[in-house]
């Protein structure tokens, strides 16, 4: 905890005392050796992790003193801190306490306001031509319809899909991967589960499903937490489970 603490404060500082120097005459960059060139990585390195850390201070409201940072980098190397490495444990503990607390409260309050466009998306989502709504919530259009073998929760199936936000922002697609995937259906989102199984081999269906039969509170990064869910999924086969392969041939 005590290596964490020193990194972080001699990190900021190293990256604030750039951005204040920014008129100041640059030195000369020299990467001829080796040594030079670890030097600088080094700086590179930590600098960037420090900017990415107080880019995300300044996102939930806290500003930090660059001048006051330069400060504490400048007395601390000349062995004049005004402050004991306790009393900067301590400061910096709750510092990021804080931070944590205020980005735990914005993460939560964007949660609310993703269900809140989903559920009034779905609502009029429904309204329209062609779109059914099941029990569960999850809603299905019929692209087209095909006239195999439709699967069964614990079947195995082949599909093609593109999966969207309700912006139409895309996640993941197998067209993009040029390849479709294959997957057990009872392993999959709720909304996967029950959608595929209302399908025909050779069918084409768009799924809008509810956060509820997706991932929930879970935030996956591009599918942010609460998200509702748009797949566009094309049934290419039900594979045949070993089981029934195995009685088959009996």
């Amino acid at each position: 905890m005590k290596k964490v603490f020193k990194l972080s404060f001699v990190a900021a500082s190293v990256l604030a005392l750039a951005a204040c120097n920014k008129e100041a005459p640059k030195a000369e960059v020299k990467l001829e050796t080796e040594v030079q060139k670890q030097a600088y990585g080094l700086g590179a390195s930590i600098g960037e992790f420090v900017k990415k850390d107080l880019e995300g201070k300044t996102e939930v409201g806290f500003e930090l003193d660059k001048a006051l940072i330069v400060a504490g980098l400048e007395e601390s190397l000349a062995g004049k801190s005004q402050l004991t490495e306790e009393e900067i444990k301590e400061l910096l503990t709750k510092l990021n306490t804080e931070v944590a607390e205020k980005q735990q409260a914005a993460a939560q309050a964007k949660a609310e306001e993703v269900k809140a466009q989903g559920v009034a998306f779905l609502a009029e989502n429904g309204k329209k031509d062609g779109v059914v709504t099941t029990d569960s919530g999850l809603q299905y259009q019929v692209l087209s319809e095909g006239e195999g073998k439709k699967p069964l929760a614990t079947d195995t199936v082949e599909v093609h899909y593109k999966g969207t936000l309700i912006d139409g922002t895309e996640f993941d697609s197998s067209y993009s991967h040029g390849e479709p995937i294959t997957f057990p259906l009872n392993r999959v989102i709720k909304g996967w589960t029950e959608g595929v199984q209302l399908m025909a081999e050779g069918s084409k269906y768009k799924f809008f499903i509810p956060s509820e039969l997706a991932y929930g509170e879970r935030d996956l990064g591009k599918i942010p937490a609460n998200s509702t869910l748009i797949f566009e999924v094309e049934l290419l086969k039900v594979v045949q489970p070993e089981a029934e392969k195995e009685a088959a041939s009996d």
